[in-house]
């Protein structure tokens, strides 16, 4: 079977990439001019060859067309595409048509026109996780230390108030510190609001990452890596959560080192 990866930013398309061809899959790629690491070329390129076509974001009539030129049934979006990005895309009349009918113009709703665009040509969009279920975080305690109970306590509230957010498709992420919660984030990404935490409140923040009350795993799932736990460094945050079998680890051992090195607890939550 011929399968179709429409690759975002970050290490995410990589591993899309590498576990499809290993498991029997002819790839075509579908790379954005305006987020996908240019190595990913690289990668495409070694045996077994994997056939790459870069656009740019508002050109779903080009993906469209790359996909069943190659005779693709079923595609996986793999890696970000930065919120920012909405207000600055170039539609083509195929997402352009896409934007006219939508009431809200956030990620889920256009990400879920796309899809039925996408559908409605005969390609599948699957559940973008289909190829890395071992990287998926497992529950309990991920890391050698467990959260103390000042950090138990804060999990306590970061969840009312993370599953809030995530269920307002505002941000999946917040900081926490002393029950008081310190940053949500927004449109800037996880990074950038662990960093505007430490600004904020200094060390001894907390970072709760959680899923969609209806999280859908074929786009925009949770994600964490190892400059999650350096950006967590700097800021001087000591305790991180994810929801268990709904956020992707990049590099799952060495997220585990690199939090055990800095004396970080990661938990996973169960759903």
């Amino acid at each position: 079977m011929r399968l179709g990866l429409i690759a975002g930013n970050g290490r995410f398309p990589f591993l899309v990439l590498d576990a499809a061809r290993g498991a029997g899959h002819d790839v075509t790629v579908i790379a954005l001019k305006e987020e996908t690491f240019p190595e990913l070329s690289d990668a495409a390129a070694r045996p077994p060859a994997a056939a790459l076509h870069w656009i740019s974001i508002g050109q779903l009539g080009a993906c469209v067309r790359h996909l069943k030129a190659a005779g693709v049934s079923q595609a996986v979006m793999a890696g970000q595409v930065k919120h920012t990005k909405l207000f600055d895309v170039r539609p083509d009349l195929v997402l352009g048509k896409v934007l006219m009918r939508l009431a809200t113009k956030n990620t889920d709703s256009i990400i879920s026109g796309v899809a039925d665009v996408l559908r409605d040509e005969g390609i599948e969009l699957i559940d973008s996780t289909a190829f890395l279920q071992p990287l998926m975080a497992r529950a309990g305690t991920l890391t050698r230390r467990a959260p103390d109970a000042d950090e138990q306590r804060d999990l306590d509230v970061g969840y009312r108030v993370a599953d809030t957010i995530a269920g307002l498709d505002v941000g999946q992420t917040i900081a926490v510190k002393s029950a008081a919660v310190v940053a949500v984030e927004a449109m800037e990404g996880t990074d950038a609001m662990i960093a505007r935490a430490g600004q904020l409140a200094g060390r001894g923040v907390r970072i709760v990452k959680v899923a969609k009350p209806n999280q859908d795993m074929r786009f925009d799932v949770p994600v964490v890596g190892v400059s999650t736990i350096e950006a967590m460094k700097r800021a001087g945050a000591t305790l991180l959560s994810v929801d268990a079998g709904k956020t992707l680890m990049i590099d799952g051992e060495a997220v585990v080192r690199a939090a055990d090195d800095a004396g970080i607890a990661i938990v996973g939550r169960a759903r």
